[in-house]
C-alpha cells in the first residue's frame, strides 16, 4: 500500500500536465519538427526517467519488506536495527517528494534544450508556458504524494515498526508537522491553481487559448484538489484529535484504564505520550488514594492528600482519641482464638462505623485490644473536639447494643475506656525509606494515651481534658475531676467526664 500511494497523485499530476500541454504548449509549436522533436522527447524522456523513478522508489520501500514481514510474523528486531528503519519510515513521505520532484523538474532543461536543438526559432511563450505546465504539475503531484505516503506508512508500517516505542523520539526522523501539512495544503490547493492564473496573467496568451475558458479549468482544478487535499489532511488530523477527544472523555468521567496508541512521529505523537503519562500519574495518584484510604478511610484520605499531597507532614490542631478494651488478656484466657478475633472484629467494626462514618474521624492505628483516632485531620474549623466527644458518647450507647447480643452468645460483654485530647500535632508519614506509616505525632497523642489509662483510675468510660471541653458547646453540664497528675508532665491538668457516669 505504501508503494502504490504516489501512484494516484502523479496521475493527477500527469492529466493536468497532459491537458495543459494539448490546449497551450502544443499551439505554440509552430513547425512539424517542433512537434515531432516534443512528442519524441516526452517518449524518451518516460522511458528513461519513470523507471528509474520507480526503481529508486521500489527500492526504497521494500527495503522495510524484510523487517515488516518478520515483525508481522510477531518477531523482534535489535534495536540498532531498527532505529535506520524507523528512520526510514518517517522520512518516506520526503523521499517520495524528492524523486517525483526530481523526475517533473528535469523535463524543464530536457524539453527547452530539445526543442532549443531543432532548426528555427522558438516562440518566446513557450519559454513561459512550458515551465508553468511542469511546475503546477509537479507541485500537485508532490504535495499529495506526501500526504497519500503519510496515510499509507501510518495505517501499515508504523503499528509495526513503532510498537512498544515513541515514534516522536526516532533521532534524524522529519515528521512533517502541523504548521508544514497547513504550508502543503495552500500549496495545493491556492498556490498551484492561483500561482498558475497569476504566470499567465503576465505570460503573453497563447494564439489558440481562450484565457477565460482556462481561468475557469484552472479554478475547478483548484477547487477539486483543494477537497481532495483537505479529505487527506483531515484523515491525517482528525483521527488522531478525535481519538485524544474520546481519551479525554473517558478520563473525565472516572476511567483511568484507557491509554491512546497513537504512534506518530508527529505532534500528535508527542501529545499521546504525555496524555498516556499523565494518566499514568492519575492512576498512581488514584492508587495511593485508594491504599491510603484503607489506612485512614476515603474521605479523610481525599482531604489530607488535597491538603499535604506529599504526606510530609504538616502541623494543625486536631482532637486525639484513645479506646482500650478492659480485662482483655484475661478475656483471651478464657475464650478459644476464633471466639476473640470474632468479638473483636464485631467491636471494631461497630466502632469503625462510628468513628468514620457517622463522626468525620479517622481509626489511625488499631493497638491490639483498642485504637487511637483523630478527628480534624486535613479539616479546616475547631468543631472536631465537639465530633470526638459525640462519636465517643455513641460508642458508649453502641456498646451496650452490642455487649446484649454478646451475652446472649454466653461471652462477657466489652468494657472500655475512651480518653479524648485535644492540641497540636504534627501530621505526616513517618519511618524508613522501606517502611512508612502516616500519623499524628507530639505531646497531644501522649496526653490523650494518658487520659485513657486515667479512666482505670476514675472509674468512668470517657474523659476528656479542658482543652477538648473548652470547645465544646453546652460543657457545663460535664462532671469536673479536677486537675489529675499525668505521667510525663510536670503539671497536672483539668479532666471532665459525662454527666451521667457509666458503668465500665
Amino acid at each position: 500500500m505504501t508503494a502504490l500511494a504516489p501512484v494516484i497523485p502523479q496521475i493527477l499530476g500527469s492529466v493536468f500536465n497532459i491537458w495543459y500541454n494539448h490546449n497551450v504548449v502544443t499551439p505554440l509549436l509552430t513547425s512539424e519538427a517542433l512537434k515531432h522533436r516534443f512528442e519524441e522527447t516526452i517518449l524518451i524522456f518516460n522511458v528513461i526517467a519513470y523507471p528509474i523513478a520507480i526503481f529508486a522508489w521500489l527500492r526504497l520501500v521494500y527495503s522495510l519488506r524484510g523487517p515488516f514481514r518478520q515483525l508481522c510474523g510477531g518477531g523482534s528486531l535489535p534495536d540498532e536495527q531498527l532505529a535506520p528503519l524507523r528512520r526510514r519510515v518517517i522520512n518516506l513521505p520526503w523521499w517520495g517528494a524528492v524523486i517525483a520532484g526530481t523526475a517533473w523538474l528535469l523535463c524543464i532543461p530536457v524539453f527547452l534544450f530539445s526543442l532549443a536543438s531543432v532548426e528555427g526559432n522558438l516562440e518566446p511563450m513557450l519559454m513561459w508556458h512550458l515551465p508553468i505546465s511542469i511546475i503546477v504539475s509537479a507541485l500537485i503531484a508532490m504535495t499529495h504524494s506526501i500526504f497519500a505516503i503519510e496515510l499509507a506508512s501510518h495505517w501499515g508500517l508504523y503499528p509495526l515498526f513503532f510498537r512498544g516505542s515513541r515514534a516522536d523520539l526516532t533521532p534524524g526522523g522529519l515528521a512533517l508537522t502541523l504548521r508544514g501539512r497547513g504550508v502543503l495544503w495552500a500549496v495545493s490547493a491556492g498556490i498551484c491553481p492561483i500561482g498558475s492564473l497569476l504566470m499567465l496573467s503576465f505570460a503573453p496568451p497563447a494564439p489558440s487559448s481562450n484565457p477565460h475558458a482556462f481561468a475557469v479549468y484552472v479554478g475547478i482544478v483548484g477547487i477539486v484538489f483543494g477537497l481532495v487535499t483537505a479529505t487527506l489532511i483531515s484523515r491525517l488530523v482528525a483521527k488522531p484529535v478525535d481519538h485524544l477527544r474520546a481519551a479525554a472523555k473517558a478520563v473525565a468521567q472516572g476511567r483511568l484504564d484507557v491509554e491512546v496508541s497513537l504512534p506518530r512521529a508527529d505532534e500528535f505523537g508527542l501529545l499521546a505520550a504525555e496524555f498516556n503519562q499523565m494518566v499514568e500519574q492519575l492512576r498512581e495518584k488514584e492508587r495511593l488514594r485508594q491504599t491510603f484510604g484503607l489506612h485512614v478511610g476515603r474521605a479523610a484520605a481525599t482531604q489530607i492528600l488535597a491538603r499535604d499531597p506529599g504526606l510530609t507532614g504538616v502541623e494543625q490542631e486536631i482532637s486525639v482519641m484513645f479506646v482500650d478494651i478492659r480485662s482483655f488478656t484475661m478475656r483471651s484466657a478464657t475464650q478459644s482464638p476464633p471466639e476473640i478475633v470474632q468479638d473483636l472484629n464485631r467491636f471494631l467494626g461497630a466502632m469503625v462505623a462510628v468513628v468514620e462514618d457517622r463522626h468525620d474521624g479517622m481509626i489511625n492505628k488499631f493497638l491490639g485490644d483498642g485504637f487511637m483516632a483523630l478527628f480534624g485531620v486535613g479539616q479546616n474549623g475547631g468543631s472536631h473536639a465537639r465530633k470526638a466527644v459525640a462519636a465517643g458518647e455513641e460508642m458508649l450507647r453502641v456498646l451496650e447494643e452490642l455487649n446484649c447480643a454478646i451475652r446472649k452468645d454466653g461471652r462477657e460483654p466489652f468494657r472500655i475506656g475512651i480518653g479524648i485530647h485535644t492540641g497540636p500535632a504534627v501530621i505526616g508519614s513517618v519511618g524508613s525509606p522501606d517502611r512508612l506509616e502516616f500519623t499524628a505525632i507530639g505531646n497531644t497523642i501522649n496526653i490523650a494515651a494518658r487520659v485513657e489509662q486515667l479512666t482505670k483510675l476514675l472509674v468512668v468510660p470517657l474523659l476528656m481534658t479542658g482543652s477538648t471541653k473548652d470547645q465544646l458547646e453546652g460543657a457545663a453540664s460535664l462532671k469536673d475531676f479536677g486537675p489529675q497528675e499525668i505521667r510525663g508532665l510536670d503539671q497536672a491538668i483539668s479532666v471532665f467526664g459525662l454527666p451521667k457516669p457509666r458503668s465500665l
